[in-house]
């Protein structure tokens, strides 16, 4: 089925136009000016439209040709407020930069670092290389239990 039917423009504006919305962070109208200097005129609620519409189109599709993430893991934690109370958000990136987990929760201990170790290589696959932390002591008590 092609997703482009029914639209004027042909899919390599409506690519463009919808990378420029997600890639740079413009607003409508600032993508409507640069089409525009290219002699395309397209109207601002036309590429809202095409965002709406292709960018899950696009995202499906990134996910589905992801090639996976390395195999070094900076692991971090910081605090934050949610409602009034404090949280910390648990987070891992790989060497690349890419956001590998992301997680929330109430305490900060080494069953609260277990949690988020098992849930971070219930997500990766396989065992990491190489892990870099802050030296949390949390965290030697993760991968005692969990990475012999």
């Amino acid at each position: 089925m092609n997703t482009y039917k029914r639209h004027r423009f042909p899919p390599d504006i409506i690519s463009y136009a919808v990378w420029l919305y997600y890639r740079f962070n413009l607003t409508h109208r600032d993508i409507e000016d640069l089409l525009a200097e290219r002699g395309i005129t397209v109207s601002r609620e036309a590429i809202r439209l095409w965002c709406i519409k292709f960018g899950a189109i696009y995202t499906r599709r990134l996910k589905r040709e992801h090639r996976g993430y390395g195999d070094t893991f900076f692991i971090d934690e910081v605090f934050v407020k949610n409602n009034g109370k404090q949280h910390y958000l648990w987070r891992a990136v790989d060497q690349d930069g890419e956001v590998v987990d992301v997680f929330l929760q109430a305490k900060r201990d080494g069953a609260a670092a277990t949690r988020f170790f098992k849930r971070l290589l219930r997500s990766h696959g396989r065992e990491p290389r190489k892990i870099v932390t802050d030296k949390l002591r949390s965290y030697g008590v993760a991968h005692r239990e969990l990475i012999p």
